[in-house]
């Protein structure tokens, strides 16, 4: 017996957006925590001068829909890599007030 009548595929899916949400938030850490019903993401950034990253947006989901956020973000990243190249992680951040990289994800 199909269950796709649960999960209908995502090109059916129609999502409404206000203009604000669709502007966006930058984001250059992520912290994410959980308990036992539920898995936090808080999206922050980190800015050279400030002693602090500020959280700029939650996200608090149950873990089947983290675990599915997980699995279609593996999956957009292997097509990006296809599309794109492998993505390559900078080297270690610099020091002190340093930016920690450069726009070219270069220490």
């Amino acid at each position: 017996m199909s269950n796709s009548h649960n999960n209908p595929p995502a090109n059916n899916l129609k999502i409404d957006m206000s203009p604000d949400v669709a502007v966006g938030t930058y984001s250059n850490l992520a912290v994410i925590s959980h308990s036992p019903t539920e898995i936090t993401l808080d999206f922050a950034q980190m800015m050279p001068g400030t002693p602090n990253p500020v959280v700029r947006q939650r996200v608090i989901m149950n873990p089947i829909h983290a675990k599915r956020l997980l699995a279609a973000l593996t999956d957009n990243i292997k097509k990006y890599e296809q599309n794109f190249g492998t993505i390559v992680e900078p080297a270690a951040p610099l020091g002190g007030d340093t930016a920690p990289y450069d726009l070219l994800g270069q220490a």
